[in-house]
């Protein structure tokens, strides 16, 4: 030993002092196998890729000896290699009652995890020592504590790409065609005059056009004045005159069958002071204090004959009764056509053939339909040569991010940060909950996983839709574990989607907060509604194992083997299990 080889070339002089020294350190070397080390958790957890552990060492009594320091070394050792970790050191001085009372010291440890660390043991060697001299006695190495528990690895990934709307809409819309049609005093007789007008000309040209019509609302009127008002079947009939020639025109059109599907509407409008508050709003022919007049009465107490004849003592009435009232002896006629448009499968045909013959709005519709991501990118592509919306330039990018989930190494890289370049462009024209909630999952990929938390954070922020809310929030979650805030991931995670990757991550975090019977629950969920979804049934194992349920333990591991054979070899080895990998059920399981 060191201490040997140092006594032989000391001076003859010392060789008394040495003698002493020498048994100081073999009387600590002694005394240090009573010595009382603890380590907690034991065995070793990873949380966050990184392994945190306490060492609690207590020595003995009278072990520690004037000016001779007792120094722990712990190692984590792992196959063929091992982790130095830090040094604790006893020296008497600091424990002056040492003699009758323990010394105490509580570390804390923390490690990065390491792919090939899953199986190994935390190793403590002591050594006495003499610091003048620098002679050592060293104790053997003890093995205090297995590791590791890898149980938070098993966190999956729930990515997803937020596509804006593409802003087209293809249901069924209807275009409003409206004319109206005046009639003289008293009288409901469509004239020769209004169907050659102008309005009655291009009513006609309409109604040959044959468009595809829903519905024909005639609204018939009357103006306030006696000789109106006294027909109380004027306005019905002015209605029913308008119908009558409609339907004439479709005869002369040869409809046909067309003429069924049309609603006729019909809406007589009987002792109505809208229509005149109307016109005498925008009516420049008296005073606004004469017009006051006017709506004082006409809002005033009274009936409709006893405010007319109010209204007739006007100074001003035979002015309006002029200018105004003609125009109040209507019939208005609007016609709902259905508006032309191409059917999916023309829309999808042309966005691949013809893209430039459609609309921006068609192509991101043909885009969001089609299931070829190459050329779901070559239609936005299109649609940003024609306008390169914030809309586009986010699709565009979500496009390269699906790619990239299913790519690796440097083709993946590329194509990450192809779509954060339009992720960034498109908030830019616009800021957007869909580019900001791509970017957060563009960061994750790239396992950025505290810029990844931030950007999905803010994107949760900014009122997304419920479908991109729950992404956002299942996104989020699996980050959240990846981190090792737990308490962060449940909360987002109760707010993600039913899928199965979102509620197993959650079934995962509450295992991980040590909340075994709801994580069991949550698990054989996913596992009902999945059964082929393999990590649960290994999960939901680990959860019965902590519950100390054996015959639920083989149940979820025999179908996780079942479905994946390779599983038995991580089971032999996993931590989780070793309250049971003595037991004939699991050594059954395992051969």
């Amino acid at each position: 030993m060191k201490t040997q080889t140092a006594k032989i070339i000391f001076p003859l002089l010392l060789i008394g002092v040495m003698s002493i020294s020498g048994c100081a350190l073999s009387q600590m070397k002694k005394a240090a196998k009573n010595q009382e080390l603890v380590v907690a958790p034991s065995p070793l957890e990873v949380h966050a890729d990184t392994v945190r552990f306490e060492l609690s060492a207590n020595l003995p009594v009278k072990m520690l000896k004037p000016k001779k320091v007792y120094e722990l070394s712990a190692f984590y050792k792992y196959g063929t290699q091992e982790r130095a970790l830090r040094k604790i050191e006893f020296r008497a001085v600091d424990y002056p009652n040492s003699n009758t009372e323990q010394p105490k010291i509580t570390q804390e440890y923390v490690f990065p995890f390491r792919q090939g660390m899953e199986r190994g043991n935390i190793e403590i060697q002591g050594k006495a020592i003499n610091p003048k001299s620098g002679s050592y006695l060293e104790t053997e190495r003890l093995g205090i504590a297995e590791g590791l528990i890898t149980t938070s690895k098993l966190v999956q990934p729930s990515y997803f790409a937020a596509y804006a709307d593409h802003g087209y809409n293809d249901q069924e819309e209807l275009i409003p065609t409206n004319v109206e049609f005046f009639f003289d005093q008293g009288k409901s007789v469509f004239k020769t005059s209004e169907q050659d007008s102008d309005r009655g000309a291009r009513f006609a040209a309409f109604i040959a056009e044959k468009n595809v019509t829903r519905t024909v609302t005639i609204t018939g009127s009357h103006s306030p004045e006696g000789k109106e008002t006294i027909n109380s079947e004027l306005a019905q009939e002015r209605a029913d005159a308008i119908e009558k020639w409609y339907r004439e025109q479709m005869d002369k059109y040869d409809y046909q069958g067309l003429a069924s599907n049309i609603r006729f509407i019909i809406k007589p409008v009987v002792q109505d002071w809208n229509g005149l508050k109307a016109m005498l709003a925008s009516y420049d022919g008296i005073s606004s204090s004469q017009k006051s007049e006017w709506n004082s009465i006409i809002n005033g107490s009274g009936s409709f004959e006893q405010k007319e004849k109010e209204l007739q003592k006007l100074s001003t009435y035979k002015q309006v009764f002029k200018d105004v009232y003609p125009a109040l002896r209507t019939a208005t006629t609007e016609v709902l056509t259905v508006m032309p448009k191409k059917t999916k499968a023309e829309i999808a045909t042309m966005a691949l053939n013809s893209a430039s013959q459609l609309s921006v709005e068609e192509l991101a519709y043909a885009a969001a339909n089609n299931p070829s991501l190459e050329e779901k990118k070559s239609i936005y592509e299109a649609a940003a040569g024609k306008n390169d919306t914030w809309a586009i330039h986010n699709n565009l990018g979500a496009v390269h991010l699906q790619m990239a989930m299913g790519q690796t190494g440097r083709t993946q890289r590329n194509s990450i940060t192809t779509a954060l370049n339009h992720f960034n462009i498109s908030n830019q024209k616009n800021a957007n909950v869909e580019a900001q909630s791509n970017i957060g999952m563009a960061m994750a990929m790239q396992g950025n996983l505290w810029g990844a938390h931030a950007a999905l954070t803010k994107a949760a922020t900014m009122s997304p839709g419920n479908d991109v809310r729950q992404g956002v929030n299942g996104a989020k979650g699996a980050v959240e574990i990846m981190v090792g805030r737990y308490d962060l991931a449940i909360a987002s995670l109760n707010r993600a989607s039913n899928s199965s990757v979102d509620q197993f991550n959650k079934g995962l975090v509450q295992l991980l907060r040590k909340d075994f019977r709801n994580a069991q629950t949550t698990l054989e969920s996913v596992i009902g509604n999945d059964r082929g979804y393999v990590w649960a049934h290994y999960a939901a194992a680990i959860s019965a194992a902590r519950l100390d349920n054996e015959n639920k333990v083989i149940e979820h591991l025999r179908n996780a083997t079942t479905a994946d054979s390779s599983l038995k070899q991580k089971a032999l080895t996993d931590l989780e299990f070793r309250k049971f990998s003595g037991t004939d059920a699991f050594r059954n399981l395992m051969n």
